[in-house]
């Protein structure tokens, strides 16, 4: 799991906290959380990657609580309190047919209780806010916080890591390399050693490639020992139907590269299934014309390398004959 995927709805209601408020605090302290924080610590805590960046992008900090220190923190549990008396307690008895209306209800009920003036304090928050909390806020930035999600992945032999079930190329020279990936609604970067070495745009098409050329090696010398006829010779070593396949998969590709992944596991469910199973798989997949590791896995996994791969005519059912079965002859009879 991602650390982004920890907490997105967390980090989201802080952006339209800040929103709301029209302006952005000095400081922001959370609880010490798994979704804001990843490794907790008394005196270095470290913060969520997407979480800090929010804050850098609106000019603030972030300062967790100290672990079981409640003074720390800030009353939200008396917040809470308050919004089930004062708001959720006075719904209870009312129906809502769309999310809009309930929504403008909400906004109804926020506002009456921002608005009530409080007895210790001889004030509403609304009043108590204007006069001490907005001149301390700072104005919100220019741009709206883009949400990105942070992973790590590897560089595969294909010059390729896979993101969201996609795979976009990185430069040839990281392969086998741990890169990290930020992800965006829009755009995907590759980061090593805390330089960005790739860009791409996002691609939602699940199982694509997306690629630069320019990442991709060609016949340089430092791409590796795979090759498109090293692989096809591997298969060949298990059976011609198998090297035909991988020839077929490398063929259909706009970059043989973006086939090596297919190919790899293809040869090795050899290891899995035996060389004559998977030459029979194989065989089957060319028949049908399927060109992935999926197809080839699943045929092994159901068994249909088994079976005869098209009956003979001597394999052929007897037709049959009963009453109610009326024959090709019937549709010849004149009218």
């Amino acid at each position: 799991m991602t650390e982004s995927q920890r907490g997105p709805a967390f980090i989201q209601s802080h952006v339209h906290a800040f929103a709301d408020f029209q302006g952005v605090p000095e400081v922001v302290v959370p609880d010490q959380l798994r979704s804001g924080v990843r490794r907790p610590c008394r005196y270095e805590p470290e913060i969520q990657r997407t979480y800090e960046e929010m804050a850098a992008h609106y000019g603030t900090v972030v300062i967790p609580a100290r672990p079981r220190k409640p003074r720390d923190k800030a009353k939200v549990e008396v917040g809470v309190q308050v919004a089930e008396r004062w708001i959720l307690a006075r719904l209870r008895h009312e129906v809502f047919f769309s999310r809009h209306r309930l929504s403008e209800r909400l906004a109804e009920l926020l506002e009456t209780l921002n608005g009530r003036r409080m007895r210790a304090y001889g004030k509403s928050r609304r009043e108590l806010y204007e006069a001490l909390e907005r001149p301390a806020l700072k104005p919100l930035p220019g741009e709206p916080f883009e949400y990105a999600e942070w992973k790590v992945a590897r560089v595969n032999i294909d010059c390729h890591i896979e993101a969201d079930h996609h795979y976009y190329s990185a430069p040839f020279p990281l392969v086998h390399e741990e890169v990290e990936v930020r992800l965006t609604a829009t755009t995907v970067e590759i980061f090593h050693g805390g330089q960005r070495v790739a860009s791409h745009a996002r691609s939602y098409v699940r199982g694509g490639f997306t690629t630069h050329p320019e990442h991709l090696p060609k016949s340089h010398r430092a791409h590796l020992k795979w090759t498109p006829s090293r692989l096809i010779a591997w298969g060949e070593s298990i059976g011609p139907k198998t090297a035909e396949l991988v020839a077929a998969i490398l063929e259909e590709r706009a970059h043989p590269e973006q086939g090596y992944r297919s190919c790899l596991g293809i040869l090795r469910l050899g290891k899995r299934y035996g060389a004559e199973r998977l030459e029979n798989a194989c065989a089957r997949a060319v028949a049908v014309k399927a060109r992935s590791y999926r197809h080839v896995d699943s045929i092994l996994k159901k068994g249909l390398d088994r079976l005869p791969l098209f009956a003979t005519a001597g394999d052929a059912a007897p037709p049959v004959e009963h009453e109610n079965i009326r024959g090709r002859a019937y549709y010849r009879q004149e009218a």
